[in-house]
Formats: structure tokens, sequence, C-alpha cells
């Protein structure tokens, strides 16, 4: 009897085996939204250290983003030629160790170089967990189960916003070695939590390796209380198992328009974000100032994230996705006509928790676009498209933000709509169906 991975997979359902998982992949999730946020939190404080002005301690932001480009498109490939384990036990690894020699760091320019080099790790994570989360869920399930591991990216940024108030208040010196510290020390953890981890099934079935495909499968079913695979069964392999391009002419109608949105909602994103931490500890806008408000700004994620995963089952992945981004642009229009400091604090508050929403969909939606055989390249293309944008979030945008803050924002705003017109564009929606 032949009989699917998915059918295996909807036989055992999501259950205890996919709960320890989402916590493995949402811990390290946690704790690389802390070094990617870290490049907000951290940069007065650089600046302070080594007589910079926050624009120039900010390039710490534009290394990081660029070894996330070069890591997320590179390990993203790897992924799909040498397995999903392979490369996530040396990404977290390599997170770990230059994340915490980036505290001792004793000049400005030895921490370009770490940072840049725990963004190249970084970078190499994020896809690759997304692609092997999907990988191992039953197709009924698997929206709502990516929106959650996308819901720790919310942890991570509360932690590492508590961390920078909790020095600020502390006044102590070189804060910025302190917030590192909290936002590396977790991936050594992470790296003992993911020897747990097996390989993917789906990756395993085709390379050939159909018994060590039908010894994972037998593992999930027992810890989630179903019965093994029959002796008679065997594994069928999904159909077209060629080598997939990204641009092939069965897959560039989704791919293109979904690299174009993983692009311009993270320019707006981290345009926002890398500035409006900085901002707020300096002048903040009336009462609306300080790193106290930023933490009730991260704690705003956690609703977005929650109405994500419902819309992402109840709705559909694009309809939530456009929907998300049109409220996300017009969050950021409120805050550019506000005239008093209630509109502009309730203004970044939505702006939280739309854009959040919009990563959750985005994350949903993306890894099901593309087959097996291709899935770790796709998600490695669209973070890769993700991190050049948080590249020129820091760097290119430093004019406009300092000619008007307000007319960034405005920026962002016609970018966000622009990125809900470009995935209505998409030429499917994979609500429910099984992955190829």
């Amino acid at each position: 009897m032949d009989l699917t991975i998915e059918d295996a997979l909807d036989r055992a359902g999501a259950g205890r085996f996919q709960r320890r998982l989402l916590g493995v992949f949402g811990f390290v999730w946690a704790a690389d939204a802390m070094q990617v946020l870290a490049v907000g939190f951290t940069a007065a404080s650089i600046a302070a250290t080594f007589g910079l002005t926050v624009p120039q301690a900010l390039q710490t932001g534009t290394l990081f983003f660029l070894g996330m480009l070069l890591g997320a498109s590179g390990f993203g490939r790897l992924a799909d030629r040498i397995g999903r384990r392979r490369v996530l036990l040396v990404t977290v690894a390599c997170d770990a160790v230059f994340g915490l020699l980036s505290v001792f760091a004793p000049s400005f320019g030895i921490l370009l170089v770490l940072r840049f080099l725990t963004g190249v790790a970084v970078g190499g994570t994020l896809p690759v967990d997304y692609a092997m989360m999907a990988e191992f869920l039953p197709a009924r399930h698997r929206g709502r189960w990516l929106v959650m591991l996308e819901g720790f990216w919310a942890v991570g940024t509360i932690v590492v916003a508590l961390a920078a108030w909790g020095a600020s208040l502390a006044g102590v010196e070189d804060a910025w070695r302190w917030i590192f510290a909290v936002t590396a020390t977790p991936a050594l953890i992470g790296l003992w939590l993911r020897l747990w981890v097996p390989e993917s099934p789906m990756y395993l079935l085709r390379r050939g390796r159909e018994a060590e495909a039908r010894a994972v499968l037998d593992r999930v079913l027992a810890a989630n209380g179903a019965a093994p695979l029959a002796g008679d069964v065997r594994l069928a392999a999904p159909a077209g198992g060629a080598p997939a391009r990204l641009l092939s002419p069965g897959l560039r109608r989704r791919t293109l328009p979904m690299l174009v949105a993983w692009f311009l909602v993270s320019i707006s994103y981290y345009g926002i974000f890398t500035w409006m931490p900085a901002r707020l500890a300096g002048e903040g806008f009336g009462f609306v100032r300080g790193y106290g408000f930023l933490v009730v700004v991260a704690l705003a994620q956690v609703p977005g994230y929650a109405l994500a995963a419902y819309g992402v089952e109840a709705w559909g992945r694009k309809p939530t996705l456009v929907g998300f981004l049109l409220a996300s642009a017009a969050a950021c229009l409120l805050f550019v006509v506000a005239g008093n400091a209630w509109l502009i604090g309730a203004s970044i508050l939505v702006m939280s928790f739309a854009l959040l929403g919009t990563w959750g969909a985005l994350y949903a939606f993306t890894p099901e676009l593309f087959p097996t055989q291709a899935r770790a390249t796709g998600m490695g293309a669209a973070s890769a498209m993700a991190r050049f944008g948080g590249l020129l979030a820091p760097s290119a945008l430093a004019v406009l933000v300092a000619q008007s803050f307000t007319g960034a924002v405005a920026l962002f705003a016609a970018l966000l709509l622009a990125g809900a017109g470009v995935v209505s564009l998409i030429d499917v929606e994979t609500r429910g169906r099984s992955l190829s």
C-alpha cells in the first residue's frame, strides 16, 4: 500500500511532537528576533561608547543585515542539498559564538565584523526553520502553527525591550554589551535543544532515503499516540521530483510577487523599528517616549499574531495577508496626520499590531508556495529579499529620516499599499492544500 508523507502526518495530527518542535524552533526564533531588533535598541549606547553619531552606530545594523542577506540565500540552497538538520545546527552554533563575541568587542571595527558574522548565522536560521516546520505539519493545521512559530518573534521583541529598559533604568555603562549578552545566550541553549530535532521526512524521501523517512514518521506517530506505519506501507514520493527553479514557468507567478512583497514589508518594518527605538529613547513625541513605551509597543504584537493565526485558516492566507498590509498602511498614515501625542501613540501601537500580523501571514503563506525540493531555497530567497530591505533601513533611509521622520513613515505607508497590490497578483491560495 502506498502512502504519502502528508497522509501519514494527517494520521498523526498536530500533537505532542509538533508542540515540542514549536518549542524548540520558537525558542531560537525568539533569540533571533532579539538579535535582529538589538540593532535599534543598542545604537545610542554604541554611539556613546565609541564617540559616534547614532546614524554611524546604526551601521552595525547595515552589516548585520548584509550578513543575513548572504546567510539566507546561501544556507537556504544548502539546506535543499545537504539537509535541513545539518544547516540548523551549524547556523545556531555560529549565532551563539559570534553573538557572544560581540559582547567583548574592543573597537567599533571589530564589532562591525562580529555583527556581520552573527547576521550570516541568523540569516541562515530563519528560512530553514520555516521550511522544516512546515514539513512536519498536517495541511489542516499548518497555517495556524506557522503563525504561532512567528509569534515567538513577539516574545523576543518583548525580552530585548525589557533588557534595554532595565539597562537604561540601571544606568549601566556600555549598555549595548549587556543587551548583546541577553540576545546571544539563548542560542547556546537552542543548539542543545536542536539536537532533538530529526531530519525532515520529506527531504529524506526526496533523497531516496525511505527507511530513514519511515523511522522519522514512526517517531512522530508514536509521540502523538498513533499507531506506527504498517510493514506493507510504502512511502510514495510526491509528483514532480525533478529540481524546481523558482523562476520556472510554473512558479514565477508566485515567486516574483512574493519576493517583492517580502522586500516591501521588510523595508517598512525595519525602517520603523530600527529608527523608532532611538527616537523614543531621545526626544520622543511628547509623553510618547522612553523604553517603557517600547515594551508596550512590543506587547501590541501579540494580538496581531493571534488574529493572523485565526485569519489564515478562517479567511485564507492571501486575504489575511492583504488585510494586514492595508491595516499597516493605514496605521502609518494615521501617524503622518496625527496632531497630538495620543494619536501618535495609538498609531505606533497599531503599526506594531498590524505589521507583526503581516509577518505572521507572510510566513504562513510563503513555504506553501514552493515544492519540497525548492522550499528551503524559496524561503531563503524570500528571507534574502527581506534582509535587503533591512539592509537599506539603517543606511539608505538615514538621509530621509534626518529630513523628516514623518515623511519616512509616509513612504512606508505607500510601500505597504503597494505590497497589498503585489500580493493580490499571486496565482494561488494554499489554505488546506497538501505540500508537493
